[in-house]
């Protein structure tokens, strides 16, 4: 082959790998929407199964600010590797605030990160345990998302830490180990005790 021809075939290399790329810079920008929307909806569900009780879930720039300046506050707190990630407010019909949501994770699942949304009532009890993120083992973690496992929260409340006991909780701030997943427990545990101890010490009420 000569010269002009490997030159002409490099240039088409090139135009087609132009185009291709162009091709998959505008299906990515097409499907990112759809797929933000997707994951706003199932947020929504969840939040509305954890405090069902609230009609409107608000961030507003106070609990913004107080979700980045607790953080290094809830980390120094051995809770494991956790971050609280948003905060919203739980508002009825009128708009008044009757609690908080609080989407929390742990590094520490045996599958990877847990991400679970908190309900935290005014008074400071929880109204329920919901998952974002969750890629346990089938038939072992990923139970958590089973009643037997989430029936236990709501109803708690969050003065004192909680912590995993593998017997039957026999304290409001036991949580009963899943059967043969107690490291997923634990991650659980502990994003829980990173949102319950935001609302108690990072909001200015």
């Amino acid at each position: 082959m000569n010269m002009k021809g490997i030159v002409k075939d490099a240039v088409m290399l090139f135009v087609i790998t132009l185009v291709a790329g162009a091709l998959l810079g505008a299906v990515h920008e097409i499907t990112l929407e759809p797929i933000a929307k997707a994951q706003q909806a199932a947020a929504n569900a969840t939040y509305k199964e954890v405090y069902p009780d609230a009609v409107n879930f608000v961030a507003t720039d106070d609990l913004k600010a107080a979700v980045e300046s607790c953080a290094d506050d809830i980390l120094a707190q051995g809770f494991g590797s956790v971050t609280v990630d948003e905060a919203m407010e739980a508002q009825d019909a009128s708009g008044n605030v009757i609690g908080y949501m609080i989407n929390a994770t742990s590094s520490e699942g045996y599958g990877g990160d847990v991400q679970i949304s908190v309900g935290i009532t005014s008074e400071g009890t929880l109204t329920g345990v919901g998952f974002l993120t969750l890629s346990e083992t089938p038939g072992l973690g990923m139970k958590a998302k089973e009643p037997e496992f989430k029936d236990q929260f709501p109803g708690k409340p969050t003065a004192d830490t909680f912590e995993v006991t593998k017997t039957t909780a026999s304290a409001d701030n036991q949580v009963q180990a899943i059967s043969g997943a107690t490291i997923t427990s634990k991650a659980v545990t502990g994003a829980l005790n990173a949102a319950a101890y935001f609302v108690n010490n990072c909001i200015a009420k």
